[in-house]
């Protein structure tokens, strides 16, 4: 489990990897406050195309690896692209197609967590 002292440190190496892939739509929920979040922080994006997808999580976890020595628990959804999540322990990274995305809609599911939106790099 990462701690609270690594996970701005983490947080802040996946949304510049995911900004490295041009991921857009990054948002941060930050659930410490409820009991039963499976984490405390979900960092959501998308990518445009199945391809892209898969560019990012690979990039996510190629990148936090070299700059904090740090792998994920876990990680799935490679075989379709179309959601691919990985498990940093206390901070999940969910990577979305757009309409899967929307279909989810994890931020309504988790909208009694605080929000922050990582403006979009053109």
């Amino acid at each position: 489990m990462v701690k609270n002292q690594n996970l701005k440190a983490l947080s802040d190496s996946i949304v510049s990897s995911i900004q490295d892939k041009k991921g857009s739509s990054i948002t941060i929920l930050d659930l410490t406050e409820i009991e039963s979040a499976p984490a405390s922080r979900f960092i959501i994006c998308q990518g445009r195309s199945t391809s892209q997808v898969s560019s990012i999580a690979d990039w996510i976890r190629e990148n936090v690896q070299r700059e904090l020595k740090v792998k994920p628990y876990g990680y799935d959804g490679y075989k379709n692209s179309q959601w691919i999540i990985l498990d940093y322990g206390d901070l999940l990274v969910h990577i979305f197609l757009p309409e899967f995305r929307e279909f989810y809609a994890l931020e309504e599911l988790w909208a009694d967590a605080t929000s922050e939106l990582i403006p979009d790099i053109d």
